[in-house]
């Protein structure tokens, strides 16, 4: 599955727009662990899987459209739950067919 944030490919027109296509995924930040692997470091990591994560189910929802590829793409990130102590990645694009 292509995945790519531009609106088109080059040189591989679209032939079919099937739709907006999203994937999410919500983690659990352990805080022992930021503090063990050092702040920065262990962020960059929660939100690389996150991301990683929601793309991944953003691609298995375009496949079962009938699409191969995804246009468009953006991941968004926020805090989630009660004591903020979650982080949502939420991945959308365009399920298109090459």
């Amino acid at each position: 599955m292509l995945v790519v944030t531009t609106p088109t490919v080059e040189g591989m027109p679209i032939k079919q727009y099937i739709g907006m296509v999203t994937g999410e995924t919500f983690a659990r930040v352990n805080m022992f662990k930021v503090f063990a692997a050092g702040l920065k470091s262990s962020y960059e990591n929660e939100f690389a899987n996150a991301a990683r994560t929601a793309v991944n189910e953003m691609c298995t929802r375009a496949q079962s459209m009938g699409a191969n590829a995804v246009v468009g793409v953006h991941v968004d990130y926020f805090p989630a739950g009660a004591d903020n102590a979650m982080l949502a990645a939420i991945a959308t694009g365009t399920a298109v067919v090459l």
